[in-house]
């Protein structure tokens, strides 16, 4: 089939602004979420110079939100909430979710399975300017009167039901949901587009146990979000409701100051934590999968061997989309559910650490005897694993209700989530960027500034997060505004310190993988087609972008993702459009385990007993 998408002429609006191709659509998706990032971890800096510093002002604080919101250079406490809520909720949707996948599921996506864009260019459209005015309407609740919502990125009632709670819960409230409202259709339009790509829109030649395993990650988080988030969606129109219309679903005796304040009876606040945590744990890998995906493909290449355990790692994935389902409970231990009942989450909890780990194991295999080129990229990807590592194994505490009785709402589950979720994510997110950035934008980042980056990011990841553990063990809150109204958080003050004066030099990080990042596109070395000497499809098309990616006729694939280092080829690498010229595929690296003569040999046993022998390592070196 021969690409008829690149001949008619494209204005400056149809090409960059309302563009449907996926490739263009990746760039709108990533240069939003780094921009929503930049504004996310400034907000972070900034009430975290409250915590270190709780009776200093700081002018430059009264200089961006005035009189009202900073008094005499000092973060007002209500504002403060704000910051916090505000920067949870952009970092968790806007970086984490939609500017990680839908960056990289739009890019690779179609690139990677061999199509020419999305199945639906015009939903895919939909889908990031959806996105757009949802960061826009967020963003606005910045600027109202009664200033941003105040009730935690959960958004809890009845704070966030009742208007008259606090300044925060009126009208920067409402905005809060309606934004969360337009996020979740743009996630489901993509959501939807994602999953039609990589089930109908295959080449030839590309079944899926031949799909690089970026793409089954992308496929599985796709499939999490269409079943979780309408559930999300349900949540913040009855608490809308409830704000708006006078229903009671999570409503029920509200007294402020003593006397009742509404008539609203019969409604459960716990209600709508089952609404949010159905989606929140689904979330949680909606946010890692596609960096654990990124990840397998930036080490499996810059490994120069192939993807130890390609089955075992699908399989993994599989095991975490369904128990990720099943484990929701365990945000709820201390809302006083039946012990039975958190036992059940607790058990599934545990076990959902076991496809976890397999991933983990993995990639350290992979590693293992590798011949390593430690890229930008690389270094990243191995910082992922390092940080999910570090942060997964106090997952185990958490889990244990008798223990998260304790240690939730402490800073302990801070630094929990912030290293297994946030950093482990953001790294891969960075591990993406600088591997795909040649096919992105057609020149390559610089080198050094990369090593500069990563090794003040993964540095200053450890010194923020890290010290947190031990203000949780020691009952510390989170989200409180000031460490110095009781005598016993007054020994953290030293510490809140030492951490913020880390986070800025995180902040400082960023603005050199900033330079490097813009810069890049226009003084960057200009990239040749297959940097990397990778084997995926998408280094088959050209520098130059064409919509429709192949100038003539789609590669067809002969072989999987993973052909490195191959002892019967001359080069290390085997892309997956070289036809088989008598070098076996991976199933066929060891003789099959021979079978009894009345058993029919069948190439689904060949494939099982091949993928079994090397996922257990059995193959040849």
């Amino acid at each position: 089939m021969s690409n008829d998408h690149g001949h008619h002429k494209e204005t400056f609006l149809s090409k960059y602004v309302f563009s449907m191709d996926h490739k263009m659509i990746s760039k709108q998706f990533l240069i939003t979420g780094i921009i929503m990032g930049v504004v996310g971890v400034a907000m972070s800096i900034l009430f975290r110079l409250q915590l270190a510093w709780p009776d200093s002002h700081f002018p430059i604080l009264n200089w961006l939100f005035g009189d009202k919101w900073a008094p005499e250079g000092r973060l007002d406490s209500g504002f403060y909430m704000g910051l916090v809520t505000i920067h949870g909720t952009i970092m968790v949707f806007y970086v984490l979710t939609a500017g990680l996948s839908g960056t990289f599921s739009n890019l690779l996506i179609p690139l990677q399975v061999g199509a020419r864009d999305m199945a639906s260019p015009f939903m895919n459209m939909l889908s990031y300017w959806f996105f757009f005015l949802s960061s826009v309407v967020l963003m606005s609740s910045m600027f109202v009167e009664t200033g941003p919502a105040s009730g935690g990125w959960t958004v809890y009632p009845p704070l966030s039901a009742v208007a008259e709670a606090m300044p925060g819960s009126g009208l920067g409230m409402t905005l809060w949901l309606t934004a969360i409202i337009l996020f979740i259709v743009s996630a489901l339009l993509g959501g939807i587009n994602y999953i039609a790509t990589v089930l109908n829109m295959r080449t030839k030649g590309m079944s899926m146990n031949r799909l690089p395993l970026t793409i089954w990650a992308f496929l599985l988080t796709a499939i999490l979000g269409l079943l979780s988030f309408p559930v999300l969606l349900g949540g913040g129109l009855l608490l809308m409701f409830d704000r708006l219309a006078g229903t009671s679903f999570y409503l029920s005796d509200i007294y402020m100051n003593g006397i009742g304040a509404m008539e609203q009876t019969g409604g459960s606040p716990i209600l709508y934590q089952h609404l949010f945590w159905f989606l929140g744990h689904p979330e949680v890998y909606i946010i890692i999968m596609p960096a654990l995906g990124i990840t397998s493909e930036v080490i499996a290449v810059n490994s120069r061997k192939p993807i130890f355990g390609y089955t075992a790692m699908v399989i993994s994935l599989m095991g975490i989309s369904v128990l990720s389902f099943l484990v929701w409970g365990h945000h709820m231990f201390i809302t006083g559910m039946n012990p039975l009942l958190g036992t059940v989450f607790l058990v599934m909890t545990l076990i959902i650490a076991v496809p976890s780990a397999v991933k983990t194991f993995n990639y350290l295999a992979t590693l293992w005897r590798g011949s390593i080129r430690f890229t930008n990229g690389m270094m990243f990807a191995i910082g992922l694993v390092s940080l999910f590592i570090t942060g997964g194994l106090t997952g185990i505490f958490l889990g244990n209700a008798a223990l998260d009785i304790a240690l939730h709402d402490t800073y302990f589950v801070v630094a929990h989530f912030h290293l297994v979720m946030g950093s482990s994510a953001i790294f891969g997110m960075m591990a993406g960027i600088y591997h795909w950035y040649p096919r992105m934008f057609g020149r390559m980042m610089n080198k050094t500034l990369g090593y500069v980056h990563f090794w003040l990011t993964f540095i200053s990841a450890y010194l923020v997060f890290f010290p947190m553990h031990f203000q949780g063990l020691a009952g510390v809150p989170r989200r409180y505004y000031e460490f110095n109204i009781l005598p016993e958080f007054a020994p953290w003050l030293d510490v809140n310190v030492f951490i913020t004066l880390a986070a800025i030099l995180g902040g400082i990080a960023q603005l050199v993988f900033l330079y490097n990042f813009f810069s890049s596109m226009a003084i960057g070395e200009k990239a040749v087609q297959n940097p990397w000497s990778a084997n995926t499809l998408e280094w088959t098309a050209p520098v130059e972008h064409i919509h429709g990616n192949w100038p003539g006729e789609i590669p067809t694939v002969y072989r999987w993702a993973y052909d490195y280092s191959h002892p019967d080829s001359d080069s290390d690498f085997i892309p997956q459009n070289v036809p088989d010229k008598g070098a076996p595929e991976e199933v066929s690296y060891e003789p099959v385990t021979p079978v009894a003569p009345e058993e029919k040999e069948t190439p689904e046993r060949v494939m099982f007993w091949g993928l079994l022998k090397n996922w257990l390592g059995l193959t040849k070196a």
